[in-house]
């Protein structure tokens, strides 16, 4: 079933819910539950800000480790014009060549506590201390849920100062509350049995919600990588341009650009993609400062284009915080992604993350090859649409 851009509202809201077995009350009503929300998710509530909610797709992907391609609706929240239908050429581009491949691991939700030091022995004595009783903390930290499990310690130390890094795998949770907790009942064990004060529970070294080459060196939340070989004729019927074309401006835009102006994330939009999907889904969207920093590669194969996007820090959930709200719950099923306790469901929705970033750099990437990046803004962004 298509979704076509001369339907109501109302009519592709049906036609979503009919395709997909589900109904959307909250999303087509944009009702939220004050009570429960000013008690679990805002402080000093006095409403609701209402984002208009679009949907690009279907996208069709297939994981590394899977004999099956996934075929899935993405939900958009933005209030920038032409962004919705740029991913949704995107997503066309990629079904038409047989879907994107993706691959997704679990790097870790952190949380870097920084300790006082006297010395760089003393900061020595902690460092072996936390290699010598791993198996202690990772005990204390699944006795504050068993959902939370430590599964790796980096430490390193810089004069009076040693910073500490908690890696931890949350299952279906983002869990960043989940290893605060953990932590801080780590960090009281560590302060009783060394006499070595903790100066902040967060001493920047998760790296939270800020850009980072830790976090893409070492990854954060999920890492995802995903891949097309985009033929010839789908860049000259879809995309409307060729993949030499797009391939200089993937060179001059996201590799000498981001090298002349000292940007980390060496992309086209990662950011445009990733906000407007983590606002539907209830996702933490300060994530978005650290999970846009990421590398797009291209590569002209005879007449056809290899496309990659790496994201090494995807900081993603599919229960707890937002994504009980109403709307939010709602655009998770859409993706089929909702709930869950094995982490399952988180990866495939980083994937999904990973696919439609792909979409969006192929769709922009392909629109400035061929000069029609400001007149779609002027046509989608100024113009009328239903």
């Amino acid at each position: 079933m298509a979704i076509d851009k001369t339907d109501t509202v109302e009519v592709r809201r049906k036609k979503i819910e009919k395709e997909l077995h589900v109904l959307l009350p909250f999303i087509s009503k944009g009702h939220i539950d004050e009570t429960r929300a000013s008690t679990r998710h805002c402080e000093n509530m006095i409403g609701t800000t209402q984002v208009p909610l679009g949907i690009a797709g279907p996208v069709i992907f297939q994981t590394i480790n899977s004999s099956h391609n996934d075929s899935v609706y993405i939900p958009l929240a933005t209030t920038e014009g032409a962004l919705v239908a740029s991913i949704n050429r995107g997503c066309k581009a990629l079904g038409e060549s047989g879907g994107a491949i993706v691959d997704v691991y679990t790097a870790g939700t952190t949380r870097g506590p920084v300790f006082y030091v006297k010395s760089i022995s003393e900061s020595k004595k902690l460092d072996v201390f936390l290699k010598k009783h791993f198996f202690t903390l990772q005990k204390i930290a699944t006795s504050t849920s068993h959902h939370t499990i430590l599964t790796n310690i980096v430490s390193r130390g810089v004069g009076q100062y040693r910073y500490v890094r908690f890696v931890y795998d949350t299952k279906d949770a983002m869990g960043l509350n989940m290893v605060t907790i953990a932590t801080d009942a780590i960090v009281r064990y560590i302060e009783d049995n060394t006499g070595i004060p903790c100066l902040s529970l967060s001493g920047n070294y998760c790296v939270d919600k800020k850009p980072s080459w830790m976090n893409i060196i070492e990854g954060r939340g999920s890492t995802v990588l995903a891949e097309i070989v985009l033929p010839e004729h789908i860049l000259r019927t879809t995309l409307k341009t060729t993949a030499q074309k797009i391939y200089e401006v993937w060179m001059s835009k996201c590799m000498m650009g981001s090298i002349m102006s000292g940007a980390m994330g060496h992309n086209a939009q990662f950011a445009n993609v990733i906000a407007a999907l983590f606002l539907a889904t209830g996702q933490d969207i300060a994530h978005v400062g650290e999970c846009s920093v990421g590398i797009t590669t291209a590569e002209v194969r005879d007449n056809n284009l290899y496309m990659s996007v790496y994201l090494p820090d995807v900081m993603v959930g599919t229960v707890g915080g937002g994504t009980e709200l109403g709307t939010q719950k709602e655009a998770l099923q859409i993706l089929r992604v909702y709930g869950g306790d094995d982490g399952k469901n988180k990866q495939q929705f980083a994937s999904i993350v990973g696919v439609a970033v792909l979409a969006g750099e192929i769709s922009l990437l392909a629109s400035l090859s061929e000069g029609s990046l400001a007149k779609a803004h002027q046509k989608l962004a100024r113009g009328k649409q239903i």
